[in-house]
């Protein structure tokens, strides 16, 4: 975006697809974080992403090294505001998490034959300057296809909520909507959503990483082939960074998993061949 153009901002906006309040918006700087945690956080989120067994202990002994005076439960309260979980089989797997609603996992041993038939959210998150911010990503299961995404600076159900509604305009709803038992998708608003539109609610088991395996795997590519190799400064840098990258993503990447084919493939060419199959 260009301060200095004649062209009036609505007029750049709608050019570039975003809408006006990313032109003018200024990232908030999370409460209760010093510099030094934030900056940890910049290097908990590398080493999780290159390394994502290690816990809370092996991750602040990394961080010792690098200078870092943080002991395993302060590194552990970093990581949990993150949502970053060592990624192995948990202790008491099948006890419910408290306070939220009992929701099944739906998905296993469950054949993903076609697009729009399992849908999967998570949120993740990213570095940017002296702060952070989140990204929230809607997945189509069958074939990797990002139906839906934004970023956000706080941790609200309504973040989520507008994420999924978004993808739910844009293409249609899926049959099953899963995620993890987070806060966020257990709120009143996002279980209220789904209902409203007719998609049945699905959540991982808690301490099951591998449930929602879809959404671990796009996180590391999005970091490794993205964020980390990236300059920005600002919320609208990393918006236009992310949204040309999830385009490549969506449409030229090719995934082995996908008989080496993209996303979009698979995913338009499974619908075309439904709507085929109803007529």
């Amino acid at each position: 975006m260009d301060r200095s153009a004649k062209l009036p901002v609505a007029r750049q906006c709608e050019i570039l697809g975003i809408p006006r309040s990313t032109y003018y918006y200024e990232p908030k700087k999370p409460e209760g974080f010093t510099e030094e945690e934030e900056a940890a956080m910049k290097e908990i989120d590398i080493i999780h992403t290159k390394s994502p067994c290690y816990g809370a202990r092996k991750i602040s002994a990394l961080l010792r090294k690098k200078g870092y005076d943080f002991g395993r439960r302060h590194t552990k309260r970093l990581m949990d505001h993150m949502g970053i979980r060592a990624i192995y089989p948990h202790k008491d797997t099948s006890a419910p998490a408290k306070f939220h609603p009992s929701i099944p996992y739906l998905l296993r041993g469950k054949v993903i034959a076609h697009p729009n038939q399992v849908w999967s959210t998570d949120i993740t998150y990213i570095p940017l300057g002296r702060t952070h911010v989140y990204f929230s990503a809607v997945i189509d299961w069958y074939s990797r296809y990002i139906v839906s995404w934004r970023l956000h600076d706080t941790l609200e159900a309504e973040e989520a909520v507008e994420c999924m509604e978004d993808a739910f305009e844009r293409y249609g709803t899926p049959a099953i909507a899963n995620s993890d038992q987070g806060t966020t998708y257990t709120s009143d608003a996002y279980i209220a959503l789904l209902r409203r539109w007719g998609v049945r609610q699905s959540m991982d088991g808690r301490g099951r990483w591998v449930d929602n395996v879809i959404c671990e795997r796009f996180w590391r590519s999005l970091k490794q082939e993205c964020i980390y190799i990236s300059e920005y400064r600002s919320m609208r840098d990393l918006e236009r960074i992310i949204g040309e990258w999830v385009e490549y993503y969506n449409n030229e990447r090719i995934h082995d998993s996908l008989d080496y084919e993209t996303p979009a493939e698979w995913y338009f060419s499974g619908i075309n061949a439904g709507n085929s199959a109803a007529a």
